[in-house]
């Protein structure tokens, strides 16, 4: 960029930005955008597992609806099979007997 340059006679200062200043502020600008979309995607929860979701259903259902849910099959063996009582409680392997958060039966 020329530090001056004459027009009919007058002396001026050229204003503006050149070509390459534009492209390179451009780069920098869509790197820092495609950073922070990486790590607004990283925040989200992380998955619930089938288990676990479907005693927290079955929790949640005992509840709103007053009855007793059994919760289980016979599909594998390490199918939990938990009864959740209306008032939230769980009975049964595999779940915390007052919270009905899933507790790992290996231990």
């Amino acid at each position: 960029m020329k530090a001056h340059g004459v027009v009919g006679g007058a002396w001026w200062m050229p204003r503006g930005f050149t070509l390459l200043e534009v492209m390179v502020v451009t780069v920098i600008l869509g790197l820092v955008v495609g950073m922070s979309g990486l790590a607004f995607l990283s925040l989200r929860a992380p998955r619930e597992a089938d288990r676990t979701r479907s005693l927290r259903r079955g929790r949640e259902l005992a509840i709103r609806t007053g009855r007793p849910v059994a919760i289980g099959g016979n599909d594998s063996p390490l199918t939990t099979h938990v009864l959740f009582l209306p008032d939230g409680r769980a009975i049964g392997t595999g779940a915390h007997p007052l919270t009905g958060a899933v507790v790992d039966s290996t231990r």
